[in-house]
């Protein structure tokens, strides 16, 4: 389809598309559904789909000219088309749709309801018919743990299959029952149907019934003590200490009636990630790491919706909690309100958590999702497979002659235009060159543009040097700590393959200036703009747009990211520095109290912004020598 082309041909003529609620499908030549989505107003909905080309988002529009057809299907209720839409995301798994990669490493405690004598299991095994699931843990030997601690309490099964078969049919006792580790009927010490209360008590200690068995521990105790039956009373005893264990193993975060799910997302523009707590009699009895991969841009609303129906859309009922904490609305959660309240048989409210320890939770989930992505990006960049395909495909997206096994990416960081600096990072062979990472520092500039332009100047006169050592002042190396200043440096090993900007057209275009005038136009060149993630070349009127499941795009992205950490962590360094600089001014202020005040109040800001009183909170800073700090940063 022609980019020129003002809509695609198979747009359905006017009044087609009816204005009930519905689901609809995207499909392509071959009639692969591409694209899944529902609305309230099909026509109202659809409609957005076939708008001028030139006016959709990029990726929309690459999804619409890939389709050949439009389908819909009317429903009748919101809710319906809720469960419509999920059914048929889960069939057809279309491209265009979010798609997930669960942590399928973390291990599960498994309660097999449907066997004659369910037993309690470590497995990864999400699959087992009829078995209840509590996890996943972080480690196999927390589930042992709990388990160890938990049949103290609750004496149920835990030998194999073919050990209590074995043990039925001879009348003897399985192996684990006679050292006390198996409480099954196999023990011979309790019959099937006694079995199967200890296992709901087990079941319902686990879903968060824990302080009605402490209570029940207890009074048993204290009537067993007054009735001077002091051997039962030690059995509840130990108990209590057990059950004790178990609670001191997840803390208590909520208010101890809390049941619910807390979601915690961090996302860009071509991944999520998400972090699940579980949360049940207020403390976190699980917690479930999910990886979305986008093609479609999405919004936070949206997003949330997608992961709340794949969350519960096998769910049992008992596995939906009372609240749904999440850190947007989807537009419809009314509607996901009534889908899960019919799925639990209970009502069920979705929330955003805004204050309070909920919010603080929510900080959490959000911090570890944050490092999810994180660690799913680096895996990403950092697998040779990977690596490999990348380069591969930006050689062919962008027409090198060769794939560009130096790629050095560049990007320019200021305060309200001030403090203006610049960093470069180096990837070989789609890893990054720490070492050879480089800050600018810019002290005279007009706009970004032309700060790109001076920097890159500036790194491209050092190709047309000699080999010999070279004095370099304004550069700086780092690892991932504390930025190291060296004064020497030999000159770069080989030139780059390709340079690469954080920008679009315009940054595009100023870094091409520098090529031309340095006499290095044989070195590739593109910009990636952070927004809609799209790769920019010289000269060209419209961007290249890399799907957004490729490999390529992730390596640029990684580059881009990494050049933005590094200019901020020069940035920092050399405002604590200047800081440092102000403060050692003042009389009475060593280099041990600058240091203390800078790390008792986090940031140059926060020093800025306290009062004198709060400055003199400091040990060793009386209130004569406070009032001189906040006179001489406030500019008094």
């Amino acid at each position: 389809m022609p980019r020129s082309a003002p809509t695609v041909s198979y747009k359905p003529k006017p009044g087609e598309i009816p204005t009930n609620p519905g689901v609809y499908r995207f499909r392509d030549a071959d009639g692969r559904v591409l694209y899944v989505g529902k609305a309230k107003n099909l026509r109202a909905r659809l409609s957005n789909y076939f708008a001028p080309l030139r006016t959709l988002h990029e990726r929309t529009r690459r999804m619409v000219t890939t389709a050949a057809s439009v389908e819909w299907t009317v429903v009748a209720s919101d809710v319906d088309s809720l469960q419509l839409e999920y059914m048929w995301i889960k069939e057809f798994d279309p491209p265009f749709n979010v798609r997930y990669k669960d942590d399928k490493s973390y291990p599960f405690m498994a309660i097999t309801l449907a066997d004659e004598a369910p037993r309690v299991i470590v497995t990864r095994n999400r699959r087992i018919k009829g078995a209840k699931y509590f996890g996943p843990y972080p480690k196999v030997w927390a589930v042992h743990d709990t388990i160890d601690l938990m049949i103290k309490v609750f004496p149920i099964r835990t030998c194999s299959d073919s050990s209590y078969k074995k043990a039925m049919a001879s009348g003897r006792p399985c192996f684990p029952g006679q050292i006390g580790r198996c409480g099954g009927p196999c023990s011979m010490k309790v019959s099937v149907e006694e079995h199967r209360a200890i296992v709901e008590d087990f079941v319902a200690f686990m879903s968060g019934g824990d302080q009605r068995f402490r209570r029940e521990l207890t009074a048993r105790m204290r009537e067993a003590s007054a009735a001077m039956d002091y051997e039962a009373a030690a059995v509840y005893r130990d108990r209590l200490q057990a059950i004790d264990a178990v609670l001191n193993k997840s803390a208590l975060v909520l208010a101890a009636d809390t049941d619910a799910d807390l979601f915690g997302i961090a996302e860009d523009e071509l991944a999520a990630a998400v972090q699940h707590f579980v949360i049940r009699g207020g403390r976190v009895r699980g917690v479930r790491a999910t990886t979305i991969e986008k093609e479609l841009d999405i919004s936070g609303g949206d997003l949330v919706d997608q992961v709340l129906q794949r969350t519960y859309g096998n769910a049992d009922g008992a596995d939906i909690p009372r609240q749904v904490l999440v850190p947007a609305m989807p537009e419809d959660a009314a509607d996901l309100e009534e889908w899960l309240r019919g799925r639990r048989g209970k009502s069920v409210t979705i929330q955003i958590a805004q204050r309070g320890r909920k919010a603080e939770l929510m900080r959490t989930a959000s911090l570890n999702a944050q490092q999810a992505l994180m660690l799913h990006k680096t895996r990403r960049t950092s697998d040779y497979v990977a690596r490999t395909q990348a380069l591969t495909d930006l050689q062919e997206a962008l027409d090198l002659a060769e794939a560009p096994l130096r790629i050095e990416c560049f990007d320019v960081s200021h305060l309200g235009g001030t403090n203006v600096v610049a960093s470069m990072v180096v990837f070989e062979d789609g890893l990054p060159r720490k070492d050879q990472y480089r800050s600018f520092k810019v002290e005279e500039t007009t706009d970004d543009t032309d700060s790109l332009h001076q920097v890159l100047s500036r790194r491209l006169a050092y190709l047309d040097r000699p080999d010999e050592p070279q004095t370099v002042p304004e550069v700086d190396a780092t690892g991932d700590g504390d930025v190291v200043t060296e004064r020497r440096r030999t000159r770069f090993a080989y030139r780059p393959q390709l340079l690469v900007v954080d920008g679009g057209k315009p940054q595009v275009e100023a870094a091409a200036r520098a090529l031309r005038d340095a006499g290095h136009e044989e070195i590739a060149l593109c910009g990636i703009a952070k927004r809609l993630e799209e790769v920019w070349l010289p000269g060209e009127e419209y961007p290249v747009i890399l799907p957004r499941t490729s490999e390529a795009l992730y390596l640029l992205q990684r580059l881009r990211d990494e050049a933005h950490r590094f200019a901020i962590t020069h940035q920092r360094r050399r405002r604590r520095r200047d800081i440092q600089s102000v403060l050692a001014e003042i009389p009475g202020l060593g280099d041990a109290r600058i240091k203390a005040l800078l790390r008792h109040f986090g940031s140059v800001t926060s020093l800025r912004a306290a009062t004198p009183e709060e400055i003199a909170e400091l040990p060793g800073v009386g209130p004569k020598l406070a009032a001189s700090i906040h006179s001489h940063l406030s500019g008094g």
